[in-house]
Formats: C-alpha cells, structure tokens, sequence
C-alpha cells in the first residue's frame, strides 16, 4: 500500500529554523547572570521566550503534531552544537591564541548546562504545547491570548523547576535558585504578555496564508511520535 506523503510548508521550515537558532543562542547566553536591578538573571532570558513564542504560533496554526516535530528538531540541532563546541574546547588551542580560558569558561560550562537544557527544554516545550493544545479544543479555539499565556507558565514554570537545581547546583549559591526560579518564570511570562498583540497578528497572517486551523481531536500525544505530522 502505498504512502500518502508527509509535507511541510515554508512557513513552518522558516519558523523552525528560527526556534533553533534561539535555542542554541539561549543556551550560550544562559552561562551569563546579568543583573536587573537587585534581581539576578541569567542571560538566556534575551532570547529563550521566543522559542515559547513559536512553539504556541506552530500549535495554534499546524496542530501539536508539528509542534512535536519542532521540539524535537530543536533539541537535534541543539544537542549537535553542544557537542561540537565541546569537542572544540577539548582540541588544544594553537600556540599563540591567548582566549584559550576564556573560551573553555563558556563553553566548558555549556555542556552541563546544555545536559540540563535538553531535558528541561524537552518537558517544558511539551507541556506547553499540550497545554495550548487541549485549551484549544476546549474553548472551541477561542481565548488565544488566555491560551498563550497559561501553556507558557506552565512549559516555563516546568522548565524552570528542572533546568536550574540541573545547571546551576554548586555552581551559584544555593539560596539564589529558587529567586532565580521565580523571576525567570515571572520575567518570561511578561516577555510573552508583552510581545502578545503581535503573535496575534502573526498567528492571524499564518491562518489566512496557509489556510490552516488544526484541532487536535483524536490525535495520539505521544512525544516519541516524532514523524506522525
């Protein structure tokens, strides 16, 4: 019996470049703590919610099976980087390259931190795009904006709970963890609330160029279907 065969649009392709981009950008950045004011932060918070962003644009247009495939292409091109940075920082550096500490002190940080990334990445981006999706469906695809904003507490707020006890134990005091926690999950939660009227007229434009509005009734939410789009 032959195939039906498995598309995707340019749109989609383009969007998922983008989330991979940032994830690999935010995991970098995340081995910064800025400060914002008296509050600690750590410096993926730039670029880490517009993956967020995305991930709710691909689950309200395409459905939580696109969505499925995102995360985990994202998680593919992030896990390749790691690991090549890291090879990097292993092969000694030429003679008269002087950064040599400097480079292993981002990068020789990365792959605990990427370690912890992966599996937080993989459970909060899932969660939210359950959330989103479910919500969808029950409000009848209406509320898109209460929808957005609850899937990324709880995608960010699982997140949160895992990444940093994984990344930042014995490496920062322990007594700033969970300040940490809390602002990040309130900071990015704001980023969304902020940059919302315009993930409605980018959701919007996708809906009247692709002519898609999927509903995720009946579908299976098993994460390791990765190819059932």
């Amino acid at each position: 019996m032959e195939q039906k065969p498995q598309h995707v649009s340019v749109l989609f392709m383009l969007f998922s470049i983008l989330f991979c981009v940032c994830l690999i950008t935010a995991n970098v950045l995340e081995t910064k703590q800025i400060a914002v004011g008296p509050i600690s932060l750590t410096g993926g918070l730039i670029v880490f919610p517009i993956s967020y962003i995305i991930n709710d644009c691909v689950c309200e247009v395409w459905g939580y099976r696109k969505a499925r495939l995102l995360i985990w292409t994202g998680f593919a091109m992030n896990f390749f980087f790691v690991m090549m940075a890291a090879l990097c920082d292993l092969i000694p550096g030429a003679s008269y390259w002087t950064l040599g500490q400097s480079f292993h002190d981002i990068f020789g940080l990365a792959p605990r931190i990427a370690f912890a990334s992966f599996i937080a990445f993989l459970c909060g981006s899932f969660v939210n795009a359950y959330v989103m999706s479910k919500m969808k469906i029950s409000s009848q695809g209406k509320n898109f904006s209460a929808r957005a904003i609850l899937s990324t507490i709880f995608g960010e707020s699982v997140d949160s709970l895992i990444f940093f006890p994984l990344a930042f134990f014995g490496v920062i005091p322990t007594a700033e963890i969970l300040p940490l926690m809390f602002w990040q999950v309130l900071f990015k939660t704001a980023y969304e609330i902020l940059v919302l009227p315009l993930t409605i007229r980018v959701v919007h434009a996708l809906k009247a160029h692709e002519g898609e509005d999927v509903y995720d009734e009946g579908i299976d939410y098993n994460v390791l279907r990765i190819f059932n789009i």
